[in-house]
């Protein structure tokens, strides 16, 4: 809740909290799984680590606990993803498992086009080349 006004809740707390959060990120590697050109980003040994990265991620940019940052410092989105190839190709399928996960959480149209623009952002964001 907001200093400025004690009955506003935030994003995170609208759309369900760590329970929704954690369903869209669990549904989104379900799709990773079965993707060839994704899934070798991701630590094999540690995809629940994965998971739980980017779900503590996902809810402290909308509101959540901030417990991504104490844990891991600041995000740093671009520089955590320069190790990989993220091209054209690969922000379209990351987004295709995302829009997935997304519609499988039912919210709301303003909710869902809310969430959906910023994935959309963040996505074309972590384009760091458009090579092969």
């Amino acid at each position: 809740m907001s200093e400025s006004d004690p009955g506003e809740t935030s994003f995170w707390e609208r759309i369900g909290g760590r329970p929704t959060f954690e369903r869209l990120v669990r549904s989104f590697y379900a799709g990773i799984r079965t993707d060839p050109v994704l899934l070798p980003m991701y630590p094999a040994d540690d995809l629940e680590g994965a998971i739980q990265r980017l779900t503590g991620f996902l809810e402290q940019y909308w509101g959540g606990p901030g417990a991504y940052s104490e844990q891991r410092g600041h995000p740093r989105l671009r520089m955590r993803h320069i190790p990989f190839t993220v091209n054209p190709d690969a922000r379209d399928r990351w987004l295709k498992h995302m829009r997935a996960a997304l519609d499988e959480l039912g919210l709301s149209p303003l909710d869902d086009a809310t969430l959906w623009a910023y994935l959309d952002r963040a996505a074309h964001a972590m384009v760091n080349t458009f090579e092969e």
